[in-house]
């Protein structure tokens, strides 16, 4: 609410009527005047009230009346009534309704309490209330309220006192704040001096308005007053203190700078009054010298020594001049700053020093008055460096606290400088402890130098100069300075001062570029060269100064926010130089942040050459000199690092401090933001941080990024967790600040390779000729600004590769690994990068970048080649595709390889051709196809690493399915280049040089894949020439379509059969010796134990592949003039295979053989498949495969063979059909399959023929494998040459035939080959040899008539495998043993093998058949009888048939008897037919041999023959009999005589087969064979009686042989009766028993027999002999055996037939 509403007015009016009856109230009693006025007061105010409208003004006209009872109030002087008065004045002072008299009036009577010391704090109140709300109180009122304030200031009350003081100051302001209202408000009017005034006894004052005037006055009379001269407006002063004055004098001029600045008035009195007042105030200070002292005396006597308050008073006084009145005032700013400076002095009190370096810390922070020092007196001639002074005063200062003692003792001398340093040299040497003491260990911020110790107080905040003892108002002593004040506010002016010029400067800089831009090349304007002029002279002015101070500070410094702030000045002044273009302060700073950021007294020949030059440069402050300190040496840092120095020499560690780390950032820092200023000083910046870098251990990682990495030897590193959290931080900045190389200009990047590249060599000649780690930091920091700068590679990569590559022949391994790591990165990169235009477009630029990859190869250090394999791997992985002509130079690379360079090498070119092969074959220029087959192959040829070799045989056949594929592009493109290459060829005179020149350039290209696969194939070992063999096979096999006709010459003599040569030679030639494992702990299976056996299986696969080729390829061969010689070449090495002395190339050249018999002769009509000749005749394929399709695998222990069939089998198939001739066009083959019959003729003779005899031991027996092979070829053989087959021919296969069946078995082999004894099996050769047999015999059976004569040959050939049923065949002399006794023994398995004869029963019985079978088809050929083959059979069969049970095997003789059954069965009517011709005679006796051997054989049963067996044994007898009885004595009249006589004998021996007289034990205990004997009685009797009609020789035969028989049995059966009865109880010998039982069976027999013929046939003798014997039958009737007596019943049973009338008999008898 405002004082002038209503409400305000109302309330006014209210509270002084209130106030006036209070007071008349008061004075009711005491003092009726004023009781009678406050009544009269009451009555004024209603009545004025009453009568304005405008209350307030009304108020204010009468105010003297109004305020007259409360002055009288006031007069009373009694306490209560003043009080209250004086609030009701200010009241309405406060309502501003106080009239100038009216004041006066309150000021006389506020005067008056004064004096008489009442209510001192109201009356200040009062008058502070009366002067603030209105300007109605001025002059001599005005002087007189001041006056009385400055009364209350001295008086004996604190209170009063203070409250007077603060009052006066705001009085002070408020009269000056009225002269500025004052002047706001004549602004715009024209200036209008006002009258002339009476009084104007000072000139000046005339001119001045009201209030100016007024506080003209009072500052005037404040001068006077701090001088000590009497005032001359505010009168009644009594006393004044110079120090209040001049705290008034110091507010007036800092806060109101203007009233001087803009009226001269005033302006004359700073001139001539405030300077000359403040410079006669610092004499004694300026005259004093610390001990000693002058004194004079003056009014207020100042005291001659320096006085604390005034003093300090003054410095402020000064510095607000300086501040604000410096324009004014440029002679006596002089004046003063000099002796600011002057008070730095180490000989002035510590106390001044502090306020003058206060004081100069207020300049420090204005740069824009810094710089006005320096254009007004430093750039003027004859006239005093005052800035440089300043600086330099600073710096100075800051050592003179270090080498004076920090003692506050006034007594102490300054020693000389050194002097103090060898007394703290000792204590620092006293180790950490002594130092520890006084700061070492606490963490308050410090500097410390050389023993000193002073602490770092925090005194301001950056940019502001808030002092502390120039505010010291209240102290009277000189305060005593806290240890390292002084030292804190000189480091913070230093600090300002930094960065206040270097700001101003900089943003003037910027402003000037900013409007040059707008400009735009317009002129300059002409001021510019000035302002330069000036930077330039401030800089050169300060750096001296600044630099000292600041080593010196960061030498000494122990914080690290300290040590943060002068690097940062250093860096900035670093910086600022730099822009300006002065080198020298530049490159001192920079040197100077280098050095610290290096141990102390480390070597480094940079940097000492250039503080050489600043150390001779000592520079003095007023004639003082001042040095550049040196470092201190020892130093109470915070050990982080310890390190190697990087030195040629080893020496010992060096310690880096945290302190060193931070200079390292600020390096870093500048080296990132103000690269582009260094020029020349990159070297010492690099330089620098390759020691640290070194020192830190960090190591170059990717893309030369630095790694914190371990040191490699000597006293290791030691980083502290503190710079283990930094390391990643400062590697970080490290790199970044290569990647701003990408910002610099041309120039300054060539300043930074320059330097980069002369460290290097540094670098190198270091690491040369000793192991120690070389430092890789300008390696590793040329890859990373090759790598940004990639935009503008051109300009720098010759130079930048040049360097490295050399790098890269260094002798130290680390050095040129980096060296290669650097190359490769940038190679990469430069490929990789996108330039304008692109590479493709570019092909120099891509060249250029590909070159030093090249040079590379020329480095004979392995680890140099892996680094650029490594790299060309990754160049193909990411820019394969876009090689182009880049392609040559990148497989020249790959290919360089020799076997001295390690496998890992080998490996890593290996993984590039891969990727080749695999990924960018599509798209490199073919005439690059060739470097890769050459390139592949020579990977295949080095022995260093087996899978490689492997693997690259692989890529081989890779390629050559991507020629297939790609055949007609290829094609085309090489014919062209082909073409050129002529034109040019044609162009020198030369002839076109090219392998395999005149085929056309694609075959060449097969050619070259070839010719490299034929190396690969007589490579040492194995594992590569099996694969290389069966690549290459498969190529020619699946892509031979492809090669022209004439190329297929080139294929077969140079490379089939030149390969063939080698590897018959190498396996002819290869060692024996056992080879016990291959290498590392692989173990070798005992088949591929030694070399031989190894080129052994090369050999079969080389033979196999040529023949596999022969055979598919067999009509575009034909095609060739001599395929003929190549046929016999071919066979020839078949041959000496099969008979080499190792089974598994014998019997592969066997397997071989059969697949070129396969080939099918192609037919005039191409649509008609010829039939299988052996199909046709049923004889099942034996080839594993082939053309026919798949056969019955052989038997064979491993299964290489299969596995190489299923390959060869689908390339096979993916090869094209064999084309056929034209129709009309038999090829005549007949002379090609004789040949190839001689080749198996010669190979089957040499290799069955046996041992001689004289060897001790079978030099080579062939294997069972290889013989069925053999014997298999003949069918398919056959086939070809059925046509010319001759007798003599099946005479030599007979021979082969036989040869092969007689060789044994070695008993180590026998378990596999052999089956088990009880198993009646044949062996897959016994079965082979039988089919050759039975293919011929089909052969003749459907052949012409002329063939026929070939018959009785075969029965021969078969007949002899007969009898080796009963007489196993030799093989020369050798031993062998039966089957069942070679156990095959583990415990002998290295004994000498035994050999083991077959088990030929089987075969022998199997032959035997064929021969029955045979001879049923052939009985009635004419051959067959005229060559006597039913002898020959019968004959054979003899054999067994004798030895019966003595055979090896019983199934034989009974396969015999049913053999000759059924021959006889054929042959018997066929040899009737012919009787006549006598071709059988000599047939009939054999057959009577045979039956007489075989009824009555020599050799016993066995003892173990069941009753069962032996009947069924009996049986065949008895078949035998039956065959006589019904095929024989029929045909009694067409057989010879003899013979039957010879079988009547037989059967007759057979009825009275136990009558033999001699019998022996042996002999009787043959069971008798009664149904055999039965069926010879009857057979004979049948005989006997029915061919009456027959010669009568035959009867009589008959007839004596029964009486002969009856005759015996008589005798038999009395002897018996006597033995008997002779015995007695004794029973009679075992065999007179069996032969009595035989007799009486006998009889039986012929009884039964009897009564079977015709009566008419029998003779009467007979009868009656029979009857005969009845009564001797009866008389055996007593014999004890009941064995004899079941005989004798049977015996007796049939003579019941006799039992008849006599007649009839008689009758019977003579009819």
């Amino acid at each position: 609410m405002s004082t002038s509403s209503p409400e305000a007015v109302k309330k006014l009016l209210e509270n002084m009527q209130t106030d006036l009856r209070s007071l008349s109230m008061e004075c009711k009693k005491k003092f009726p005047p004023v009781k009678e006025a406050a009544e009269s007061g009451i009555v004024k105010i209603k009545t004025i009230a009453a009568r304005n409208t405008d209350i307030l003004a009304a108020l204010k006209e009468n105010s003297s009346e109004v305020v007259q009872p409360f002055l009288m109030g006031c007069g009373t002087k009694e306490p209560k009534i003043t009080q209250l008065c004086l609030a009701a004045i200010q009241r309405l002072m406060s309502h501003e309704v106080v009239s100038e008299a009216a004041a006066g009036n309150i000021i006389n009577m506020l005067w008056q309490l004064m004096e008489n010391g009442l209510e001192e704090l109201k009356l200040l109140q009062t008058v502070l209330v009366l002067l603030t709300t209105n300007t109605v109180v001025h002059d001599e009122v005005l002087s007189k309220a001041i006056v009385l304030c400055f009364r209350l200031h001295f008086t004996k009350d604190n209170i009063t006192n203070n409250t007077a003081a603060a009052t006066v100051r705001q009085v002070v302001t408020v009269v000056f704040e009225r002269m500025v209202a004052e002047d706001e408000r004549f602004k715009g009017m024209a200036d209008e001096p006002p009258p002339v005034q009476g009084n104007s006894n000072r000139r000046s004052v005339s001119t001045l308005r009201p209030s100016a005037k007024d506080a003209y006055m009072l500052f005037q009379d404040l001068c006077q007053l701090v001088n000590a001269d009497a005032p001359y407006w505010l009168v009644g002063m009594t006393e004044m203190t110079r120090t209040f004055g001049l705290e008034l004098l110091e507010s007036v001029l800092n806060d109101f700078p203007g009233v001087f600045l803009q009226h001269q008035e005033f302006s004359f009195l700073l001139k001539e009054r405030v300077c000359p007042l403040v410079i006669k105030l610092f004499s004694p200070n300026i005259k004093f010298r610390q001990g000693s002292s002058s004194g004079s005396t003056a009014s207020p006597a100042p005291v001659e020594k320096p006085y604390f308050p005034i003093c300090m008073r003054l410095l402020r006084v000064v510095s607000v001049l300086i501040k604000h009145f410096y324009s004014l005032l440029v002679t006596e700013c002089e004046i003063f700053l000099s002796l600011l400076v002057k008070f730095l002095d180490g000989e002035k009190p510590q106390w001044l020093r502090a306020v003058a370096v206060e004081s100069v810390h207020r300049l420090c922070v204005q740069p824009h008055l810094l710089r006005s020092f320096c254009q007004s007196y430093d750039m003027k001639q004859h006239s005093t460096k005052v800035f440089r002074d300043i600086v330099n005063a600073l710096g100075s200062f800051i050592q003179s606290l270090f080498i004076v003692p920090s003692a506050g003792n006034p007594a102490s001398i300054n020693p000389p400088i050194g002097g103090s340093g060898s007394t703290s040299q000792t204590a620092a040497q006293g180790g950490p402890g002594s130092a520890g003491v006084s700061g070492g260990l606490t963490t308050q911020a410090a500097f410390e130098y050389r023993g000193t110790w002073i602490p770092l107080v925090t005194v301001n905040v950056q940019g502001s100069a808030k002092a502390t003892y120039l505010e010291m108002l209240d102290k009277v002593e000189p305060p005593s300075i806290p240890e390292g004040y002084a030292m804190s506010v000189a480091f913070s002016a230093l600090l300002d001062l930094v960065r206040g010029i270097t700001c101003m400067i900089e943003r003037e800089l910027a402003a000037e570029e900013e409007a040059a831009t707008l400009r735009d090349g317009s002129l300059d304007t002409p001021q510019e060269p000035l302002v330069h002029q000036v930077w330039e002279e401030m800089v050169n002015a300060c750096w001296c100064g600044l630099l000292a101070a600041l080593s010196l500070l960061l030498d000494a410094s122990t914080d690290e926010t300290a040590t943060e702030n002068i690097l940062k000045a250093e860096l900035t002044m670093a910086s600022l130089c730099g822009r300006l273009g002065l080198v020298t302060p530049r490159d001192a700073f920079i040197t100077a942040i280098c050095k610290a950021s290096l141990p102390p007294h480390y070597a480094l020949t940079v940097l000492s050459s250039n503080a050489a030059n600043l150390s001779n440069k000592s520079y003095s402050i007023q004639g003082q000199s001042v040095q550049i300190i040196s470092p201190s040496s020892e130093s109470h840092q915070q050990v982080v690092a310890v390190g190697q120095p990087l030195t040629v020499q080893p020496q010992g560690t060096v310690v880096l401090t945290a302190k060193n780390i931070q200079c390292m950032r600020t390096l870093l820092n500048l080296s990132h933001c103000h690269g582009a200023v260094l020029g020349t000083s990159w070297q010492l910046v690099l330089a620098t941080l390759q020691h640290l870098v070194w020192i830190l251990g960090l190591k170059p990682g990717v893309g030369g990024v630095l790694k914190p990495g371990r040191a490699v030897e000597g006293p290791s590193t030691v980083l502290t967790t503190a710079v283990m959290t930094d390391l990643p931080v400062i590697a970080n900045i490290l790199s970044r600040l290569f990647e701003s190389s990408q910002y610099l200009d041309d120039v300054s990047l060539h300043h930074l390779i320059n330097a980069l590249c002369s460290l290097s060599m540094e670098a190198m000649e270091m690491a040369y000729g000793n192991n120690k780690e070389p430092s890789l930091f300008a390696v590793a920091k040329l890859l990373e600004t090759g790598l940004v700068n990639m935009d503008r590679i051109e300009i720098l990569w010759r130079p930048l590769t040049a360097h490295l590559l050399e790098v890269c022949q260094h002798p130290n391994a680390r050095m040129r690994e980096w060296g290669a790591e650097a190359v490769a990165s940038l190679i990469k990169a430069g490929l990789s990068y996108k330039h304008e235009p692109p590479l493709s477009h570019n092909q120099r630029l891509q060249l250029l970048l590909l070159n030093p990859l090249k040079e590379l190869s020329n480095v004979l250090h392995a680890d140099i080649r892996h680094k650029q394999l490594e790299c060309v791997l990754q160049i193909l992985q990411s820019q394969g595709d876009s090689l182009g002509p880049g392609w040559p130079l990148v497989l020249g690379v790959i290919g360089a390889i020799r076997n001295d360079q390690g496998e890992s090498l080998i490996r890593t070119a290996f993984q590039c051709l891969q990727l080749v092969v695999t990924d960018f074959l599509p798209t490199m220029p073919c005439t690059c196809l060739q470097i890769v087959v050459d390139v592949a192959g020579s990977f295949g040829l080095q022995n260093q690493e087996l899978n490689i070799s492997l693997t690259s045989i692989g890529l081989l056949w890779n390629i050559s399915d991507y020629f297939f594929q790609r055949g007609e592009a290829i094609t085309d493109e090489l014919e062209r280049e082909e073409a050129l290459l002529q034109k040019q060829a044609q162009e020198k005179g030369e002839p076109l040089n090219r392998p395999f020149h005149p085929a056309p350039p694609f075959d060449c290209l097969w050619l070259c894949l070839y010719a490299k696969l034929g190396e690969l194939c007589v490579d040492p070992r194995p594992a590569v020439r099996k694969s290389a063999g069966q690549t290459l096979f498969s190529t020619v096999n699946a892509h031979g379509t492809l090669l022209q006709q004439p190329t297929w010459h080139i294929v077969v003599w140079k490379v089939l059969f030149h390969l063939l040569d080698c590897v018959r030679k190498s396996s002819t030639t290869a060692d024996k010796e056992k080879i016990e494992s291959g290498g590392g702990n692989i173990l070798i299976h005992h088949s591929r134990d030694t070399a031989e056996k190894q080129w052994a299986e090369t050999w079969v696969l080389t033979l196999a592949g040529v023949a596999r080729i022969f055979n598919t390829r067999r009509y575009p061969l034909q095609q060739l003039g001599d395929f003929f010689k190549a046929w016999e070449v071919l066979l020839d090495h078949i041959q000496s295979a099969a008979l080499s002395k190792n089974n598994e190339v014998s019997l592969a050249a066997l397997k071989s053989f059969q697949e070129i018999l396969q080939i099918v002769t192609p037919v005039k009509d191409a649509d008609s498949v010829k039939p299988d000749p052996l199909a046709a005749m049923g004889v099942p394929p034996v080839l594993v495969d082939g053309p026919l399709g798949a056969g019955r695998p052989l038997q064979r222990s491993d299964s290489l063979a299969e596995r190489l069939a299923q390959r060869y089998m689908n390339s096979a198939q993916l090869a094209a059909p064999t084309p056929l001739p034209p129709p009309g066009e038999e090829l005549d083959d007949s002379a090609l399959w004789w040949s190839a019959w001689n080749t198996w003729y010669r190979t089957g003779t040499e290799c069955t023929r046996p041992p001689p005899a004289g060897a001790d031991k079978p030099s080579f027996i062939p294997s069972q494998p290889f013989l069925t092979a053999l014997v298999q070829i003949f069918p398919a053989l056959y086939a070809h040459v059925k046509g010319g087959f001759s007798m003599e021919d099946l005479r030599k296969l007979g021979v082969i035939l036989h040869g092969a069946v007689s060789v044994p078995i070695s008993s180590d082999a026998s378990p596999f080959i052999l089956p088990s004894y009880t198993e009646a099996v044949l062996t897959s050769m016994q079965e082979a040899v039988l089919t050759a047999l039975d293919v011929l015999q089909k052969a003749i059976c459907v052949g012409p008539e002329t063939l026929q004569v070939m018959y009785p040959a075969i029965f021969e050939q078969l007949l002899l495998f007969v009898e080796f049923s009963c007489k196993p065949p030799q093989y020369g002399k050798l031993e062998t043993k039966h089957v069942a006794n070679a156990k095959y023994n583990q415990i002998q398995l290295f004994a000498p093998a035994e050999w083991v004869a077959l088990n030929y029963v089987p075969f022998a019985e199997r032959s035997l058949e064929v021969v029955v079978d045979l001879y049923q088809k052939t009985a009635c050929h004419k051959a067959v009888i005229n060559e006597k083959v039913l002898q020959n059979i019968i004959k054979t069969l003899r054999m067994p048939l004798g030895l019966k049970y003595a055979c090896p095997a019983e199934s034989t003789w009974k396969l015999a008897v049913s053999s000759l059954l059924k021959v006889l069965s054929i042959g018997l009517p066929v040899a009737r037919q012919h009787a006549s011709s006598g071709k059988f005679d000599t047939m009939w006796p054999e057959l009577a041999g045979a039956f007489e051997d075989f009824l009555f054989t020599k050799s016993t049963p066995p003892d173990n023959l069941s009753i069962q067996e032996f009947q069924k044994n009996e049986a065949i007898d008895v078949e035998v009999v039956q065959l006589i009885s019904t095929e024989i004595l029929p045909f009694a009249n067409f057989i010879p005589k003899d013979f039957v006589g010879q079988i009547m004998a037989m059967l007759n021996k057979g009825s009275i087969h136990s009558q033999s007289s001699s019998f022996t034990e042996a002999e009787i205990d043959i069971r008798m064979r009664e149904d055999f004997s039965k069926v010879c009685f009857e057979t004979l009797l049948q005989f006997s009686f029915s061919n009456k009609a027959s010669t009568p020789q035959e009867g009589y035969i008959s007839r004596m042989a029964l009486s002969v028989l009856l005759q015996r049995a008589q005798d038999v059966l009395r002897r018996y009766v006597e033995d008997e009865r002779l015995s007695g109880r004794c029973p009679l010998p075992r065999q007179q028993v069996t032969e009595i039982i035989f007799v009486l069976k006998a009889v039986s027999t012929l009884m039964d027999s009897l009564k079977k013929t015709q009566p008419e046939n029998v003779d009467g003798n007979t009868w009656a002999q029979v009857i005969a014997l009845y009564p001797t039958l009866v008389e055996c009737i007593t014999c004890s055996s009941s064995e004899v007596s079941s005989a004798l019943k049977e015996a007796l049973g049939p003579f019941k037939d006799f039992m008849q009338p006599p007649v009839s008999k008689v009758q019977n008898g003579e009819s």
